[in-house]
């Protein structure tokens, strides 16, 4: 079973086949950020009967509980990452909108001295590193 899958079970999350082929769709590796339409096609290709408004639905719903991350970038389409549960940064080709994970050593919170904070608690940081990719270069 994949990692997504056993946080769900874990959750108590009702797992219907719509909702069990959406987490699959998702759970391709760490590396996998697509979009709602994306994620519809592979859907139908496992379970042809799944609609839109469903895997929509199912997606809503991830992202409520925060299993998965939605991304956006630059007015593209939101994709959507089940790496919610590691530390990681993104990866953006500028041109095509292709999104890697990246780990960069340190921590992003830790670099923002104080004098910076402006009396703010800060509780989170998004970096997201934009460059051209290989297929684009």
């Amino acid at each position: 079973m994949s990692d997504l899958l056993e946080r769900l079970r874990g959750r108590g999350w009702r797992m219907t086949s719509q909702r069990r082929v959406v987490a699959e769709v998702l759970d391709g590796g760490e590396h996998v950020h697509l979009t709602a339409d994306e994620v519809h096609a592979r859907a139908a290709q496992r379970l042809p009967e799944i609609s839109r408004a469903t895997v929509y639905n199912t997606l809503g719903e991830l992202v409520s509980l925060g299993e998965v991350i939605e991304v956006s970038t630059d007015g593209r389409a939101k994709r959507y990452d089940p790496n919610a549960h590691r530390p990681h940064q993104h990866l953006v080709c500028s041109n095509c909108g292709t999104i890697r994970d990246v780990h960069p050593l340190g921590n992003p919170l830790a670099d923002l001295p104080s004098a910076e904070r402006f009396g703010f608690t800060v509780s989170a940081v998004e970096v997201t590193y934009r460059g051209l990719c290989p297929d684009c270069a």
